[in-house]
């Protein structure tokens, strides 16, 4: 697309220059007084400067739309990177708690076994001494 703008430009230029070279010559070569020449060359040049002229609004217009339209779109790029930046954490937040509840499921029953375990071997033991008591009383 901005090589099509690039040869338009240099189109309209060339355009531009050839029909003011060409008036010009004309005017030269046209059987006219000086006073009349000059004003034929005065109406010419007034009409491509205001050629210019226009050619440069609709350069500053199309120049102002591409710029808006790309402070909109990067404005949408990142109204989407933060709705995917908050979607990212919000998933991030289950995993975590998600991650912190089987954690907290696993050191729970690991509490359990332990307290089962100590009361047993607490258990196993005092057997063993009042056995070893009794062995030794007998």
């Amino acid at each position: 697309m901005s090589k099509d703008n690039g040869s338009g430009k240099g189109f309209l230029i060339g355009f531009l220059a050839g029909g003011a070279i060409g008036a010009i010559l004309a005017l030269l070569y046209a059987p006219k007084s000086g006073k009349e020449l000059r004003s034929d060359i005065k109406l010419k040049t007034d009409g491509i400067l205001d050629d210019a002229d226009k050619y440069l609004a609709d350069a500053r217009d199309k120049a102002k739309d591409l710029i808006n339209e790309g402070k909109k779109k990067s404005e949408k790029l990142i109204s989407d990177a933060k709705v995917k930046s908050e979607e990212l954490l919000k998933d991030a937040e289950k995993v975590f708690g998600d991650a912190k509840a089987k954690a907290n499921t696993v050191i729970s029953t690991g509490k359990e076994t332990i307290t089962a375990e100590t009361e047993r071997l607490k258990t196993a033991l005092k057997a063993g001494v009042d056995a070893y008591k009794s062995t030794k009383e007998s």
